[in-house]
Order: C-alpha cells, then structure tokens, then sequence
C-alpha cells in the first residue's frame, strides 16, 4: 500500500482501567468482518498536572482496535510510525542513553505497550495479549521494521501452549514460534515523541481487540495554569508507514494544569534584641496543595505499610501493571519485576542507573530563609507537625508517627545539600536534630546554622492521601544570644523571610533555569520552576525583631522666664535579678504648646545602670521660653523619668513627678486598648 500521513487528535488520560472485560485481547482471527478502526478509550479521570512542573506526567493514551481482515500465516506484520504531538513547549520524558546496550538515538522512557502485557497479572482483561510477559524491541529507530525485531502472523508457544494467528519472531517456527516484542521505546523531539515501527495486525474475529498504550509520557507544564483558571493540554497523533491505522474521536483534552502549592507562615513570632531566647518558637509552615494529587510519593505507597515504609528504596518493585493508577511520582516502572522469560528481549528499560517510569524521589517542600542575622540559628522540625492553633505547646502541636502508615500524611527533613539528590536504594539520610523542645510533646528540630546564607531546607513526602487535599506543616524555632555595644545591639532591627516551593528547582544549584524545561539525561524527576513569591507562595515573615526600649511622656515641661524644668532619665537594666544588662542613645521630642518647635534632640548613650540628667533650658534642649511637653524614646528596656520644675534656686516654688511609661513606641496612641493604658509603671 501507498505511504500516507495522517493527522488525529486523540487523548490523552490516566485509565484507571482498560475497560475491555468483555473483550479478548491480543489475538489475530481467520474471519474477515467489521472494518478495522481504532478509537480513544472513554475514561473519566483527567490528570491535574502541577503548573510548577518540568516534568509533568500526562494520562496514557490508549487505543483499542477492531475488525479488519486477516493476513495469511508467515505474512509479514506491517508497522507505523506513531507521533503524538503535545501543545507545550516540550517533552520531557527522561532520556536513556542505551536501552540493552543498543543506541538509543533519544530514545526515552516513554513507552508503547500492545495488548497489555503483565504475565496473566491484570485481572480486568483476558486473552493472549495479557498472557504475555512484557518484551522490549531493542531498536527504538526501527521497531519492528527491517533490520529491527520484524514479526510474521503464526502459532506462538507459550508455557506449552499453541495460539495461532498472532505475532511471532521472524526466523521462529510457524507453527511453534517466540511471541514478538510488545513494548517500545519512544523517541523524544521537542515536543513530541515518535514510536517507530509500531506491528500493525488487525484482531479481525469479533469480539477480539487489540489495544494500544502509550504511557511515560512527561512534559514542561511550566506556566500553563493561570489565576484565572487552569490550563490545558491536547495531544496529536500522526500515523506513518505501510498500513492504515484509523483512529475515531479526535479533539480531546489530555490533561489539565493548574498551580500545586499554596504555601504561609502562621503563628510567627516577634523578639526584641535585648533578650534572646534559648530555643524560642517562630511559627508553623504551611505547605498546602491546591489539588489532591499535588503530593506524590516516589513509588506507589497505597496498598501496604510494609510498600510504605520502604517508599524511597524501590528494590523488588512491582509497578508495572498497564493502566493501574499509581499516584506517585513515578509511573510505569519498567524494572523487569513479576516477569517471566519466554524468549524474545527482557523487559528491562534502563540506562546506566535509571529505569524507565522511576523517577528520582517523592515531592520535595522547599524553604529558603532569607535575612536571618549571622550568629541566629534557625530550627526546623525533622518531621511535619500536626497543630491545631498554629502555635506549638504541650498541648497544641504533635510529631507525626515515627513510623508512618498509610492513614498520615508524613515527611522528613532532608540532609544539608540534598536537595536533588536521588534516594537511589538506600534512602534518604535522616537529619541531625536537637532533641530539646517543648516538653512532653517533644519535637525534633535540626539547626541550619551552619548552611551559611540563605538557609534552606527540604523536606520529602513519604506518604500522603490521594483523595484529600492536604497540608503539611512543619515548626521553625529562633535562638540569639542578644549583644548591647556601644555601636549598637544584636540581632539588628528588621525581619527575616521565607520562601515557599517545590523541590528541587535551579535557585540552589540542582539543576540549571535553562535544562531544566529541557528533556535530559541526567536531570532529575520531579524538577520545578522557583515559584516562590508568585501567586499562592507568598514571601512570608517568620522572625521580626524590634528595639528594645521605653518610651517616657513629660507631661508638663516649662523654661519660661524665671523657672528651668530638670529632668533625669534611668537606665535600670542593672539590677540583682539577672535581668540582660542594655544601654543606648535617647531621642527627646519637644512641643511647644505656645511656641517654636524645637528641635529633637539626640542624647549620647546611656549606660546601664547609669542616669542621664539635664536641665530644659539648654540651648541643645528646649531652650528658654517653652512650655509643652516632652517625649523620650529611648532604646533601651526599663528606662524611668523623673522631672522637677521650679524656679531659679528652688526658693518659692518647686513640683516634682514621675514621667509615664507610654505602653509601646509603636502604633497609634489613640488605638491603645482601654485596659492597656498610658500609666506611670514604676
């Protein structure tokens, strides 16, 4: 027959099942009948991908044929070529290098299954296809075509069994011959990926079909969300070769985008730099998905506790099972497990130290704090909390099990650095923590000192519900040893911040802004964009620091002709008690109730333990002829006025009192609480 290039668009989703129970699969009959047509399996599950992501798995898409006419024995099994297009920037399924030692051009992990081979596994389907163990074609640039693993119509021998009409090796007996190869690796270009020479038999005898799957497939959702609702993606599929492969119901949706991540710090908490606490609580982070499925783990951790706990160490993992959803980061893992060998190639998809389908770790939440004082240490807890009031205390935050199970949503502290390295088979590394927090309901926190700046820490999600939105929470503590000077005090006045996002992204150095919309070797899976600061991400405040000081209210001051107002100020930070000895400058504000305003005056620093005294009438103070009142901010705790106005010499008149202590130098003073009033606290 003619070449023809036919263009379809056919969708792509995650079938839970195939949905052919009814139906024979995988077998070719000896009666002509219907014509042989193909059509998009109708499923009701559409995957949501994370608009973060890189390397976003899209649903499989599955084909299943009927009808046709019969070839005649020893025929030849004509092939295609099969491209599915995507409308995104690229695919970026993960590239193998080889696949068994054979050149693989850029060929990938994407992969085409025929008639959903697991060993007689799957129970949703029957018949040959299914029967069949799955066999990898070594030659992804040629397939079943010439100088690949061509196959011809015979009687396959399995397990002792004769099954004729289906596809057998070339070269094999007819009439007792090894089944040909029923998966395929993808060739990845841009956005698309090309499986060539796809066997083309038609099931012909009713009731039979055979059905095509390509699954693996990942691409750069990056950005195809909005805040005004998410994105899309098609797919296209064009058919090459020999034989006519028509498909029924085009112009699908493949899968939907949308954000992942919401992210806040809630119940952060102020200090002041005079007191530093020993280990002090500064808030709960909040990782929160804006879909279900926004957190995966590495490997499917649904089904046992035993699956679970091992979930970063994926020796002896079945996960192979056509259609089945997984709910992981990892999809169709072709790692050769629950397989039998009935000739033909093993069904081992690997290159160097990746498999096909495996994906390098489970999501990863990032933190980055920013503007941490050098000489703070941050804490962060090892594990997620559970709170129910944002705060920690014996009774308001607990540690999730040391032990996870299925029914929690778990995660744990990655070592320094970790951020995309692979769990490979030994796991992830616990954290180093300190072990001393918050009493009976005790909380492991690790100390990011030592990280340098900016401190960042990544936690992994070793379990998680696929059927509710979750988030997970981690506690940050602060510890300072407060420092008073001369030059000024420790830590400075200002806030530190925290950045929110999946992991691992470029802004720590796993991979680079350019490769990482990219399909490459070695670059890992899951990888994200730096969402941090967008929409739902905010850059949170965890660890406020504010002066430490007084501030005193003079209410009646006067220098009028004849009298002087002397006012003394006390730094009381010296005392038996222990208290944290500080000292700092005073700024005097003066208002003249009748006059000029004088200028504010600056005061040098007063010393703890020591009082300041002056008298108003100074011409750096109030000067001559005021009347007003004063205010005196100083940047110091415990600090105490005294004032006597007279006249000169203190001969006829002579008033004296204690200045008030305004509640907070802060805010509006008309805003204060009624039961926090303006008072002398003395």
């Amino acid at each position: 027959m003619a070449d023809f290039r036919r263009w379809f668009t056919v969708l792509a989703v995650m079938a839970l099942t195939v949905g052919l129970a009814s139906a024979q699969v995988g077998i070719g009959g000896s009666n002509g009948g219907s014509p042989f047509t193909c059509a998009v399996q109708n499923v009701t599950v559409t995957p949501n991908l994370r608009s973060e992501g890189f390397a976003e798995q899209t649903g499989d898409i599955v084909l299943v044929c009927t009808g046709g006419s019969p070839l005649a024995v020893g025929t030849v099994i004509p092939t295609v070529d099969i491209t599915v297009y995507y409308n995104v920037t690229a695919v970026t399924s993960r590239l193998l290098t080889s696949i068994n030692g054979t050149s693989g051009m850029n060929a990938s992990e994407a992969l085409l299954l025929i008639d959903e081979p697991n060993g007689g596994n799957l129970n949703s389907q029957s018949g040959y296809g299914p029967l069949l163990p799955q066999m990898l074609c070594n030659y992804p640039a040629t397939g079943a075509g010439p100088n690949g693993c061509p196959q011809v119509v015979g009687t396959a021998l399995v397990n002792g069994n004769y099954f004729p009409g289906v596809p057998i090796l070339s070269g094999t007996s007819l009439t007792g011959g090894t089944p040909g190869p029923n998966m395929y690796a993808g060739v990845v270009g841009g956005s698309s990926v090309t499986f060539n020479g796809i066997p083309v038999l038609p099931p012909a005898t009713a009731g039979f079909s055979r059905v095509y799957r390509i699954t693996n497939v990942r691409v750069n959702a990056n950005g195809l969300g909005s805040a005004s609702g998410p994105g899309q993606i098609n797919a296209s599929i064009s058919i090459s070769g020999a034989t006519s492969l028509p498909i029924q119901n085009p112009n699908p949706i493949v899968a939907y985008v949308t954000r992942g991540l919401n992210s806040s710090v809630t119940g952060a908490v102020g200090f002041t730099q005079c007191v530093g606490p020993s280990v002090a609580f500064a808030g709960i982070l909040n990782f929160q998905e804006n879909f279900d499925t926004a957190f995966k783990t590495r490997i499917d951790a649904s089904k046992t506790p035993a699956i679970t706990s091992n979930v970063q160490a994926p020796g002896g993992l079945i996960q192979n099972i056509p259609g089945n959803p997984y709910n992981a980061e990892s999809n169709f893992v072709a790692n050769g497990q629950n397989q039998s060998s009935i000739g033909g190639s093993a069904a081992t998809v690997t290159s160097g130290s990746f498999t096909a389908g495996l994906a390098d770790y489970g999501t990863r939440l990032k933190a980055v704090f920013s503007n941490v004082p050098t000489g703070a240490t941050v804490y962060v807890s090892t594990t997620n909390v559970v709170t129910g009031n944002n705060a920690l205390s014996t009774t308001g935050a607990v540690v999730n099990p040391a032990s996870p199970t299925t029914a929690t949503s778990y995660a744990v502290l990655l070592m320094t650095g970790a951020e995309g390295t692979s769990d490979g088979t030994a796991g992830v590394t616990p954290a180093v923590f300190t072990n001393t927090f918050m009493g009976t309901n005790q909380i492991n926190l690790f100390a990011m000192t030592s990280q340098g700046s900016p401190l960042v820490a990544v936690w992994e999600v070793l379990n998680t519900q696929p059927t509710t939105q979750e988030t997970i929470s981690f506690a940050v503590a602060i510890s300072y040893t407060s420092s008073v000077t001369a030059t000024g005090s420790f830590p400075p006045q200002g806030s530190s911040q925290i950045a929110f996002s999946f992991a691992p992204n470029p802004t720590n150095g796993a991979f680079s802004a350019t490769n990482g919309p990219t399909t490459a070797v070695n670059t890992m899976i899951p990888r994200f964009a730096d969402t941090s600061g967008s929409t739902g991400n905010p850059i949170g405040t965890f660890f406020t620091v504010s002066l430490c000081q007084t501030v005193l209210l003079f209410p009646y001051v006067t220098t009028v002709t004849g009298f002087d107002t002397g006012i003394s100020i006390a730094n009381t930070t010296t005392d038996p008690f222990g208290t944290t000895p500080q000292q700092g400058p005073c700024t005097l504000y003066w208002y003249n109730t009748g006059g000029t305003q004088p200028a504010n005056t600056a005061t040098g620093t007063v010393l703890t333990g020591q009082v300041l005294t002056l008298a108003a009438s100074g011409a750096t103070y109030a000067g001559p002829n005021f009347t007003g009142y004063m205010i005196a901010q100083c940047y110091f705790q415990l600090a105490h006025g005294f004032a006597v106005v007279t006249d000169y010499g203190a001969q006829k008149i002579l008033s004296v009192y204690l200045a008030l202590v305004v509640t907070t130098g802060s805010g509006k003073r008309n805003s204060y609480s009624s039961t926090n009033p303006e008072a002398l606290n003395n």
